[in-house]
């Protein structure tokens, strides 16, 4: 399949896109978080919700159109249409379209290792603010909830992605709990390649110095 114009299209995209992305998440976290919001400010930052999600939508349908085969470029990019539905991943399209711009030259050139765990950390990060919003939303002021600030969302959040479960914080919502079953799922394997592909660095570096190190070999 050709999919040259498709990559065109996404080259000059990527930086507007991961623009949009970081918007995306700003006015959720003030929608979110700040309760004194006037009327015509939280109206403002609606729209700038709106609007940007709207730039992914049109980013999408564009994409699509430019696809000679549209029904494979539904099946190979589901992540694409996945994080229209689900706000909670909007983090996994700001690390795409970071690395879209590193391939186009907007950014740094990364070793292998470097990029998987920067991209992977970056995530994880990312996920677990947007984690915590979601989850602080659903849950506060609901009756019987135990999250009621948004230091207990991060702690809940925290201790989620990293699989430690505490569990002196949980959610009680249909919805709260969903969320901890998407950061659960994501956390564990974001932080796995984060954890092994460290590893994998360090068994490199440390053959590396050993083979550095090793006196030569006598005729």
């Amino acid at each position: 399949m050709d999919d040259r114009r498709i990559r065109e299209w996404e080259r000059r995209t990527s930086v507007p896109l991961m623009t949009a992305s970081m918007l995306f998440l700003a006015a959720y976290a003030v929608l979110v978080l700040d309760h004194d919001l006037s009327p015509d400010a939280r109206d403002s930052w609606w729209t700038v919700l709106g609007v940007t999600w709207a730039v992914f939508g049109v980013d999408y349908l564009v994409r699509l159109a430019l696809s000679p085969r549209r029904l494979r470029f539904v099946v190979t990019r589901w992540l694409d249409l996945l994080v229209l539905v689900l706000p909670l991943l909007r983090p996994l399209r700001v690390v795409q379209t970071y690395t879209r711009a590193q391939r186009s030259g907007h950014g740094g050139r990364l070793a292998l290792e470097a990029q998987v765990m920067a991209y992977a950390g970056l995530t994880t990060l990312l996920l677990g603010f947007a984690g915590s919003l979601a989850v602080y939303h659903v849950e506060h002021g609901r009756t019987g909830a135990n999250i009621r600030t948004y230091g207990d969302a991060v702690w809940y959040t925290c201790s989620t992605l990293t699989a430690v479960g505490y569990g002196d914080v949980f959610p009680v919502t249909a919805r709260g709990r969903l969320i901890g079953v998407g950061l659960m799922v994501t956390g564990l394997g974001l932080l796995g390649s984060v954890v092994g592909t460290f590893s994998s660095w360090l068994v490199g570096r440390f053959r590396e110095i050993s083979e550095a190190e090793r006196p030569p070999e006598r005729d």
